[in-house]
């Protein structure tokens, strides 16, 4: 099948393969098996030929090739051959499925390593990326604890925004990976307000004609005037307040039990959630194989599944590739957009969690 987009309107998107101990490699097979990747995006792959083979093998795509490349400008990008960049620094088969290694987390972390340098020297476009294993990591002595930490460090960016996206809702977080305890303690009226500009400046950067802000209330009915408790008098409110002082188009705080719901419906175009959970849930009830993680703030766009390494499921061609290729696709709507308005006007950082 030959592709006639033009070259110029598809962006190249980097997928380090990732742990290959997990389902990574099986949903990029997949992922690249669709045609209709081809017709928005040239994807590359940075990993190792071995993995990427036994992938095509567990999943049954025999009839995709691997086309192994020095560097981006190599690749065909063309429907049944995948494009490799092949580090050859693992074997995959000395790495058995299902379980965290050194060796494959000290793989994924060159993967990823790689991928970055090709952005850094603007030979990529964007990344989306696929499942690691902090077990892996730790085993191999990296510190980084998740690829947020690994992005930032290489790029030299502190505290990245993350934003979910599902369908048509999109979802910030004022925190993620702390206790429930230690969330509501980062509720502060000016971090709230930190991030509703930061917030707001990202979806610029994406390319959002519209930058709507929902604010997520904290306690039942929004506290009920005090009644359930006062973050939301106390804290949200003012803060809200106040983004509005500076021309920010915010509202709030919304009951967390309808304010997702409404932002589907289009009233707002994105939601502040104020700790995990509460925008995780909110986004994989909507479609738990379609939500993404995008992150803002890098240097470039970087998309992710929003799933793990699925130890259980590797080997078995079972993995469901829906999320991988709705990474991609995404990493190419944003792409260009996104590189361009952040050279020209940064997304501000904030303290670290």
């Amino acid at each position: 099948m030959v592709n006639d987009t033009p070259e110029t309107s598809r962006s190249i998107i980097g997928i380090p393969l990732g742990d290959i101990a997990g389902v990574g490699p099986e949903i990029v097979a997949m992922a690249l098996a669709q045609p209709a990747i081809y017709e928005t995006v040239r994807p590359l792959v940075v990993g190792e030929i071995s993995a990427l083979r036994r992938a095509l093998r567990i999943t049954g795509l025999h009839h995709l090739d691997i086309h192994v490349v020095s560097g981006p400008a190599k690749g065909r990008y063309q429907y049944g051959s995948i494009d490799l960049i092949n580090l050859a620094n693992i074997d995959a088969k000395w790495i058995p499925f299902g379980r965290a290694q050194a060796e494959a987390g000290r793989a994924a972390h060159q993967f990823i390593e790689n991928a970055v340098e090709l952005c850094q020297t603007r030979q990529v476009d964007a990344l989306a990326t696929t499942p690691i294993n902090k077990e892996a990591f730790k085993a191999a002595g990296i510190q980084d604890i998740g690829h947020t930490e690994l992005l930032g460090r290489l790029t030299g960016t502190t505290d990245p925004l993350t934003l979910f996206q599902v369908l048509d809702l999109k979802v910030f977080f004022l925190s993620r990976h702390v206790s429930l305890a230690g969330a509501i303690k980062l509720i502060t009226r000016k971090r709230v307000l930190d991030y509703l500009q930061r917030c707001t400046e990202a979806l610029k950067a994406l390319g959002l004609p519209r930058t709507r802000l929902a604010v997520a209330g904290l306690n039942p009915h929004c506290g009920e005037h005090g009644l359930f408790g006062r973050e939301e008098m106390r804290v949200l409110e003012p803060a809200i307040a106040e983004a509005r002082t500076l021309g920010l188009d915010v509202t709030g705080p919304i009951a967390a039990d309808s304010v997702f719901h409404l932002a589907r419906q289009g009233e707002f175009d994105a939601v502040l959630s104020l700790y995990h959970d509460q925008g995780h849930i909110a986004t994989k009830m909507v479609d738990f194989y379609r939500t993404i993680a995008i992150t803002i703030g890098l240097p470039f766009i970087r998309t992710s599944v929003d799933h793990g390494t699925a130890f259980d499921l590797a080997g078995s061609g079972q993995a469901n590739p829906l999320s991988m290729t709705e990474a991609i696709r995404l990493a190419g709507v944003y792409a260009l957009d996104y590189r361009n308005r952040t050279m020209a006007r940064p997304i501000p950082s904030t303290s670290q969690e």
